[in-house]
């Protein structure tokens, strides 16, 4: 099984949400946002949304294309299955109300499927809590506040393992 491509970038949980979704699937979906506060990555095929566990820390989001289905690392906090259609063949990476934070063109436009992971998730929230308390305390400002935040002994990281499995569905031109 060999790694086609992968793209990697940091994003702002705004919300506690990053969303990732085709180029033009603008269109959110309120039923996939809620199911992700239960499953951490839920979609409806055109978006996907990361439900951290915190709001302003940096999370990293690392997208991987495979030419086989791959098996998620042992060592992930969970993984769930994800499907993602792409008619552009290019997927935004979102931060919700901030904007994009990066996109990653596929080797092809199409439906992929896999499954996402992730690992430092709680470890992140715990710290963010600890800077909060800690801020409390020690009466810090927004400046000593947001210093610690970049410091954060843990990295949360979303990782995508995704592979393509066919043709994007048809455009049918009453939609448009």
């Amino acid at each position: 099984m060999t790694l086609i491509t992968e793209y990697s970038t940091h994003a702002r949980p705004d919300r506690r949400i990053v969303e990732v979704y085709d180029a033009d699937a603008y269109l959110g979906d309120d039923e996939a946002l809620a199911a992700s506060r239960s499953q951490v990555a839920a979609g409806n095929g055109y978006h996907l949304y990361l439900h951290s566990l915190q709001p302003d820390i940096d999370v990293h989001v690392t997208i991987r294309v495979w030419d086989a289905p791959q098996e998620p690392p042992k060592d992930a906090e969970e993984t769930v299955p994800v499907s993602l259609e792409s008619e552009t063949g290019t997927l935004v990476i979102n931060q919700f109300t901030l904007g994009p934070a990066g996109e990653m063109t596929l080797p092809r436009p199409g439906v992929y499927e896999g499954h996402a992971w992730w690992d430092g998730r709680q470890a992140t929230a715990d710290y963010y809590n600890q800077c909060g308390h800690r801020r409390a305390i020690e009466q810090w400002d927004s400046r000593q506040l947001r210093q610690a935040w970049l410091q954060c002994p843990v990295q949360e990281r979303y990782v995508l393992d995704l592979w393509y499995v066919r043709e994007p569905d048809p455009v049918d031109d009453e939609d448009l």
